[in-house]
């Protein structure tokens, strides 16, 4: 294959920073390729084999963590409290649907976070801790290679915290990061990104001459694509064409992130498209990114009534073929989404709004989620002896 892990750069790169300093950036990536892999490669091929179950049905993907994860907020806590809410939404809808469910968290590498603008107030926007800092100062926002030392390090700790009960993603957004950290397998050749298990391109990066799709189309590693309600059939069948020519199972997850607006309309063309080609994908929904409104404050939220109503869509367009979940949250009690069990209000949302960028489910929340879920699976499913 006509690949190579920097060949992404003949191809249109957004959402990157401006570094002030291209040598010192040089000199970053250089150091990093030295570094060990974050994650093992087997591990990844685990991942890849339980993906093409959960293609076939006979799995449950559950893929979840916070928006972005910040070098202030990291603790051994908070890693605790994500996975044991992964695992709790996990127990349920195994329990629901008899089925085995996949874990992945967005974590121990989800730093870069694509923005809408490249400045803010005549600032370079804040991009996520792994590029600057969120303080809105010309010293704290301006892009810093260094900043990649202490994400890899923050991932490594993560990564020897959590063990096996998960496996790790996050979006392959920054570049020159991922493409230091690719490893080569000594048995097989095969090329793997070594920075999470799973990578994920973003609506934003998804074009056609993407160097995001050129960059993940060489990796051994199993690869999202989010497919919001803009997309066309046939540009996403040339996405697939690009990243999994093959039809690898296992290989490519889809994520739905529509909208309750216009699920309905933009969902069932892809569905219908990849139907028919016959290509070997796992359908999930991620119901958070499409339902972000603003208060009239200004406040970014999400309310959990159109969350769910995307959710519900989704399950009854994609039928059998809707495979996982993929959610922004936190094991933190947190007051950054509207509505669910406790009736939280815009007016609740300053109590405990703490996140850098999105609003996430918090874990009471997380859990009303997952009960919608395991109805859903269990009404289809027979529970398994």
């Amino acid at each position: 294959m006509d690949w190579r892990p920097d060949s992404w750069q003949s191809f249109a790169a957004r959402q990157q920073p401006d570094y002030p300093d291209p040598a010192a950036l040089a000199a970053a990536t250089r150091e990093l390729e030295a570094y060990p892999a974050l994650v093992r490669l087997a591990e990844v091929d685990a991942l890849r084999a339980a993906l093409a179950k959960a293609q076939g049905g006979r799995a449950f993907l559950v893929q979840g963590g916070d928006c972005a994860e910040s070098f202030a907020e990291f603790s051994r806590q908070t890693i605790a409290g994500n996975v044991a809410l992964i695992e709790a939404m996990a127990e349920r809808l195994t329990e629901a649907s008899g089925l085995e469910v996949v874990r992945i968290g967005r974590m121990a590498g989800q730093f870069a976070k694509p923005r809408s603008a490249a400045l803010e107030g005549g600032l370079p926007v804040y991009r996520g801790d792994i590029v600057n800092g969120i303080a809105f100062d010309a010293d704290a926002r301006r892009p810093n290679p260094e900043r990649m030392f202490r994400a890899y390090a923050q991932a490594a700790a993560t990564l020897a915290h959590i063990g096996r009960s998960a496996f790790t993603s996050h979006e392959a957004l920054l570049l020159p990061f991922e493409q230091a950290l690719v490893r080569r397998d000594p048995l097989s050749g095969r090329l793997y990104a070594s920075s999470a298990h799973f990578l994920w391109v973003g609506q934003r990066t998804a074009f056609e001459g993407s160097a995001h799709v050129e960059f993940v189309r060489g990796l051994a590693n199993p690869i999202g694509v989010k497919c919001g309600p803009d997309l066309a059939p046939d540009a996403l069948l040339r996405l697939l064409d690009r990243i999994d020519p093959d039809n690898e199972p296992g290989r490519v997850t889809l994520i739905a992130r529509m909208g309750a607006k216009r699920i309905g309309e933009a969902l069932p063309p892809l569905l219908g498209a990849v139907a028919e080609s016959g290509r070997p994908v796992l359908w999930a929904c991620d119901p958070m990114h499409g339902n972000t409104l603003r208060t009239a404050a200004g406040t970014k939220t999400r309310p959990l009534e159109l969350i769910f109503a995307e959710l519900k869509a989704f399950f009854g367009l994609a039928g059998a073929r809707a495979g996982g979940v993929h959610v922004e949250m936190t094991g933190r009690n947190v007051t950054e989404c509207t509505g669910g069990e406790a009736r939280l209000t815009e007016a609740d949302l300053a109590d405990r709004y703490h996140t850098h960028c999105d609003p996430r489910l918090n874990a009471d929340q997380a859990m009303e989620l997952a009960e919608l879920v395991a109805n859903e699976l269990a009404g289809r499913i027979p529970v398994l002896a």
